[in-house]
């Protein structure tokens, strides 16, 4: 077992998420860097799905009632460690983005529920965010062997965008806005979105848009103009329309945006 003694600001337990059940109104959820979270289980002989912890911002404080090996990725130099039984291991602030991964051998073992043992902020689908006190255990031994990992191989830049479904809805100009600005991530950044500061996107129309099914990685815009990035736990439908959507590739990378960062655009491919 694991004892949470302190969970900072934020600590769910993520795997790789429940794709493919927006018909039933349940968002994907899962990791918000995915990329780190396959990076760590490789690290300590997982599969690649295998469920974890993710923080936000300060990484937990737990404590190990047997010897573990264990991989930090994400907001942190990927790097794999061995903790003794009884000994604590305190996390950290997230220093190179938003998110740290906390990967053990054996993986998180918590009951799965609609396939995934992911947290889902959203509809409290999953274990609930972890609290001091808590226990979680890890899982059996898996048969995979440790493998070195040493990088994250990231598209580096702005974030590359397919336009539409709804662009046709914006203003002459207003694509090449959201390419050409740089936008800052408000304090309204969690697992469902990232509110994002800059110039407002004109729309061409005023009249409602139906709601319609959206994505991990659309880029929302209300009526003031200001787009949403929408993380892992979005909701599955909604009204605003969706100026463009942001390459399956880059999302690891916004799943690390914080409040205060800067980020660009530009069209794919």
């Amino acid at each position: 077992m694991i004892e949470i003694l302190d969970p900072g600001p934020l600590t769910t337990v993520q795997d790789l998420g429940r794709p493919g059940l927006a018909h039933l109104g349940v968002p994907p959820s899962g990791a918000a860097d995915t990329l780190a979270l396959e990076v760590g289980n490789r690290l300590v002989g997982n599969r690649r799905d295998a469920a974890a912890l993710e923080a936000t911002l300060i990484g937990p404080r737990l404590r190990f009632e047997r010897a573990a090996t264990i991989a930090l990725t994400g907001a942190c130099e990927p790097r794999r460690i061995t903790v003794a039984a009884g000994e604590e291991l305190r996390v950290g602030p997230c220093f190179s983005g938003a998110r740290v991964y906390v990967c053990v051998r054996g993986g998180i073992d918590v009951p799965e529920v609609l396939g995934s043992c992911s947290t889902d902020l959203l509809t409290g689908i999953g274990p609930a965010p972890l609290r001091a006190g808590d226990r979680v255990a890890i899982g059996p031994e898996p048969a995979g062997d440790l493998e070195d990992v040493s990088t994250r191989l990231l598209h580096d830049g702005p974030l590359r965008v397919v336009p539409g479904p709804r662009d046709d809805w914006f203003a002459d100009g207003a694509l090449d806005t959201l390419c050409r600005g740089a936008w800052s991530v408000s304090t309204r950044a969690n697992r469902i979105g990232v509110w994002l500061d800059g110039p407002a996107l004109e729309r061409a129309r005023t009249d409602e848009l139906e709601s319609e099914g959206l994505v991990t990685g659309a880029l929302q815009v209300p009526s003031g103009g200001k787009p949403i990035l929408l993380l892992n736990d979005h909701p599955t439908t909604g009204g605003y329309p969706v100026i463009a959507v942001v390459h399956s590739n880059d999302l690891p990378r916004a799943g690390q945006l914080r409040t205060g960062d800067t980020v660009s655009f530009r069209l794919y491919p």
